[in-house]
């Protein structure tokens, strides 16, 4: 039976992918929904399934269970037409590292066997700031100009869905920004985006996100709305001896995160009257106590701290 056809202008409509290695389910009934020119975080622990199920969206894993459609095709049946028309970036790169980035390009334009490919080359080049450096060995990059290439050879053949699989690790912070601002424009294009990320900042830069942690998906939405249903609340605690307030404060009632923030802590709970109370016992004698906001950091660290590890 195929399955129901996807809302009009949604890329990836799938629901209830699960996938078993060895007598272990490493992605459990997991549902996402992405609309076209969305940039959409997918975040979670290490080995929590995100990149097993990034791989069964783009059709590289059979599913054990679960439906859907991606790009309009059934993932099931159609997964050749769904590999053609989406870029996958995985986190090693996948490259020929001997030789030059302008061969490197020439290599992928063959392989998709695209019109005119000396002129697509030069494009893409010129559009991602490669053309100066088109004669260098890719294996002689940085890590910020490597992601570049990597990127380039995803979107030469156009996709309509960019997959992207933790494609910052190991990359400086401002090569990380370049490369976000990059996204956004291939977005502005009408190019979608899935990507997997460890960092808090890059999350935050998404249109929405997806938090899944040993193969369960436990929250989605905007960033704003993920923090807001975790229900925490938040104080800031400065003043003098905050190793020694840090260590009683992790003992009290109430309190279930402690985090050391420079020269703050950040102290964070469900229930508001039993996280005062705590604050309380310890503030005086220079130690003072503040309302602050929860962090999306705040939030991920109380979701791992729930979630039972599925490959223990």
């Amino acid at each position: 039976m195929s399955p129901t056809p996807a809302e009009p202008g949604t890329v990836v409509d799938v629901r209830h992918l699960t996938k078993r290695f060895g007598g272990r389910t490493v992605v459990d009934d997991v549902s996402l929904k992405i609309r076209r020119g969305e940039v959409v975080g997918f975040l979670g622990p290490n080995g929590s399934g995100k990149t097993t199920t990034i791989r069964m969206i783009c059709g590289l894993l059979r599913l054990d269970a679960g439906e859907g459609r991606v790009l309009g095709f059934d993932l099931r049946t159609g997964s050749r037409e769904i590999r053609a028309r989406l870029g996958y970036m995985t986190q090693r790169f996948s490259l020929y590292e001997d030789l030059s980035i302008e061969e490197n390009l020439a290599l992928v334009a063959g392989l998709f066997r695209l019109a005119d490919p000396k002129a697509k080359v030069a494009e893409t080049l010129a559009s991602l700031g490669l053309t100066g450096r088109r004669r260098q060995l890719a294996g002689t990059l940085s890590g910020g100009w490597k992601q570049r290439l990597a990127l380039a050879a995803c979107i030469m053949h156009a996709p309509e869905l960019l997959l992207l699989d933790e494609p910052t690790a190991g990359v400086d912070p401002k090569a990380r920004r370049e490369f976000w601002d990059e996204i956004h424009r291939l977005t502005e294009g009408g190019m979608t985006v899935l990507v997997s990320t460890h960092y808090m900042d890059e999350a935050e830069r998404c249109h929405r996100i997806n938090y899944i942690a040993y193969g369960r998906l436990i929250a989605e939405g905007t960033v704003e709305e993920v923090v807001a249903r975790a229900g925490l609340v938040t104080r800031h605690v400065s003043g003098p001896g905050l190793e020694a307030v840090a260590r009683r404060l992790r003992a009290a009632p109430g309190v279930e995160q402690v985090a050391a923030f420079g020269t703050s802590l950040h102290v964070v709970g469900r229930d508001a009257v039993a996280l005062d109370a705590a604050l309380a016992a310890v503030a005086g004698d220079g130690v003072r106590v503040r309302p602050a906001e929860t962090s999306l950091e705040d939030v991920f660290i109380q979701f791992m701290g729930a979630s039972e590890d599925n490959m223990a």
